[in-house]
């Protein structure tokens, strides 16, 4: 080995070390290594900074602002709420469930995926009396699974598109992981739906830490034109349940009506009186198109045009709502504040939200000016709640973002726009039309994934350099000689999954896709059933919480322990090699 060789391998093994022992944050740890190569000569400093601006750290940017736009456009609501129910049994939730978050998961990030389908799978499992453990850990590996299928729906397959493009001259396109991903992406859901779900152990409800969230006695405006005008409040009790929000009652005139309000045929500017968490709260507000307010004050929330947000403060002995209404202090007109809830725990609420005095220690639900929340918190005199990630689904844009997104797809699927092009125009596209405000655009962008990935990148491209990825698939082929085709792969794969196991998937990528290469060409082959065979592996990170940070995310709210991941994460591997390995040499020949 030459001396670059050793300092290469040496700082990999560090890299690795140190994310194993994981005391240090990954992005610290890859960027470090980056500049120790620098400083000892290994990288260029020209090619120093290069991953920051290469294409596959900038999709990976551009996907995550794009699966926020759905998200806050409400496109993927038209799907939960459609079609999740509490009353199917446990096999048929998961399959369900699986299946809509693999679709969702190829075509935005797998982890906002998660993110989005999580909160309605611990809303199902509750309604259904069941520990949310035994059907997040499916939900986590589906979504990850479909995250196979398409070339934007995980990072690593953006990588081994954009490595492709650097040693053959093309990458691989949109749908080229479809075959091979597709396959292995069903029969590991068939798999998880089945059977996997058995495997887990049974744990108790571990969703208190997600439990501690304010419930609401909101109220909702029906619009003047409504489509719910002229139907009866119980008519809207399916939508309800779906939201999982209480229907309390009907405000009109001005008068709580009380016992047969359910009966009460709708009328435009009647009030809904609801229980409800924020994020249900908004869900119901989106599927029924109710408004958070009487046209008058609606008006004048969006008058300033850079949208609204949503904040939750605690009242103090100090505030100057203490013992006054919204009303009474002016909220709407001189802070263009609209009170959406009330949080008074133990205690009712008997008259409508902005009509209300306000106790100490009401927790207030808050739709304020974009930007504003600080200086309303501090003119009442209340405290600001920790942050919750809460957002106002701009509903009326759903189609619109739909369009944007389908749009992008089939222009980078046809060739007509280059991939991070097309993303770029989407981005741009959503800020314009305010589905993503100017203000959040950054704030969905998942930094320390960004810098391990710029990191990384030069760190493996001097290794291929000075020929250390040669000599590891050298000791690859040299350890699978004599051996068919098939084992080769497996043997590639095996390793690949390992390493992802433990580590993160888009280091082990821009490791072993090299690798793969290089083992292709010593034995004169085709290169493309190699980068397939890691690009499914390096995405089945199955056997451990730390693999993929969808298993992270699941651990807390699930209840797991570090062991209970293997027990249906090694089996779904195995089928994943499996059934991978002949569509591979089906698909992909060598």
């Amino acid at each position: 080995m030459t001396s670059d060789q050793i300092i290469l391998f040496c700082l990999f093994g560090a890299v690795f070390g140190l994310l194993l022992w994981g005391r240090f944050r990954y992005d610290i740890v890859a960027f470090t290594a980056l500049m120790v190569g620098v400083v000892l000569g290994v990288v260029p400093n020209s090619e120093a900074f290069s991953g920051f601006g290469h294409p596959a750290t900038l999709v990976v940017a551009l996907v995550l602002v794009v699966s926020a736009g759905l998200v806050r456009s409400g496109a993927v609501f038209l799907i939960t709420r459609t079609l999740v129910d509490a009353s199917r049994s446990l096999g048929s939730h998961i399959a369900l469930m699986g299946a809509i978050g693999g679709v969702l998961s190829a075509f935005m990030n797998n982890v906002a995926a998660l993110a989005l389908l999580m909160p309605v799978d611990i809303q199902t499992a509750r309604k259904a009396g069941r520990s949310p453990g035994l059907s997040l850990m499916p939900l986590s590996f589906a979504t990850i699974l479909g995250g196979m299928v398409t070339l934007i729906g995980t990072p690593p397959n953006i990588i081994i598109a954009s490595i492709r493009e650097e040693s053959l001259g093309e990458p691989f396109r949109m749908f080229d992981f479809a075959p091979v991903g597709g396959v292995a992406a069903i029969a590991g859901l068939i798999f998880v739906a089945l059977i996997g779900w058995r495997l887990i152990p049974a744990r108790s409800d571990a969703t208190s830490e997600l439990e501690d969230v304010s419930e609401y006695i909101a109220e909702l405006t029906v619009p003047i034109d409504s489509k719910l005008i002229g139907k009866r409040l119980g008519e809207l009790s399916e939508d309800a349940e779906k939201a999982d929000v209480a229907l309390i009652g009907l405000i009109r005139d001005g008068k709580r009506r009380y016992g047969q309000a359910r009966n009460s045929t709708l009328q435009a500017q009647d009030a809904l009186v609801i229980e409800a968490t924020p994020d249900a709260l908004d869900e119901f507000r989106a599927a029924t198109g109710l408004a958070v307010a009487d046209a008058e004050r609606e008006e004048r929330l969006k008058a300033g045009g850079d949208g609204v947000e949503i904040i939750e403060v605690v009242v103090t002995d100090n505030s100057r709502l203490v013992g006054r209404t919204a009303q009474a202090v002016g909220l709407a007109w001189r802070r263009s504040t609209v009170m959406l809830g009330i949080s008074r725990q133990g205690r009712k609420v008997t008259k409508q939200i902005r009509k209300t005095p306000v106790r100490t220690g009401d927790i207030l639900l808050l739709l304020v000016p974009r930007d504003s929340g600080a200086d309303v918190t501090q003119w009442l005199g209340c405290l600001p709640l920790a942050e919750r990630g809460l957002a106002v689904t701009a509903d009326d844009k759903v189609w619109l973002a739909i369009g944007l997104f389908v749009g992008a797809v089939a222009a980078a699927s046809v060739g007509l726009l280059y991939l991070p092009v097309a993303l770029g125009l989407v981005v741009i596209a959503f800020v314009l039309s305010k589905i993503v405000p100017l203000s959040e655009l950054y704030t969905h962008i998942e930094w320390p994934v960004i810098v391990l990935l710029g990191s990384m990148i030069p760190l493996g491209a001097a290794l291929e350099d000075s020929g250390g990825t040669e000599l590891i698939a050298g000791w690859l082929v040299a350890l699978t000689g004599g051996m068919p085709a098939w084992a080769v792969l497996t043997v590639l794969m095996v390793v690949t999954m390992s390493l992802s196991d433990v580590l993160n998937n888009t280091a082990t990528t821009i490791v072993a896709a090299p690798v793969g290469i290089q083992m292709a060409q010593t034995l004169g082959v085709s290169p493309d059933p190699f980068l397939m065979a890691v690009a499914v592996a390096a995405s089945s990170a199955f056997l451990t919480p730390i693999g993929h940070k969808n298993n992270t995310l699941i651990l807390g709210p699930g209840g797991y322990q570090f062991g209970d991941y293997w027990r249906i994460g090694l089996p779904l591997e195995v089928i994943v090699v499996a059934v991978s390995i002949p569509a591979i040499l089906v698909f992909w020949p060598l």
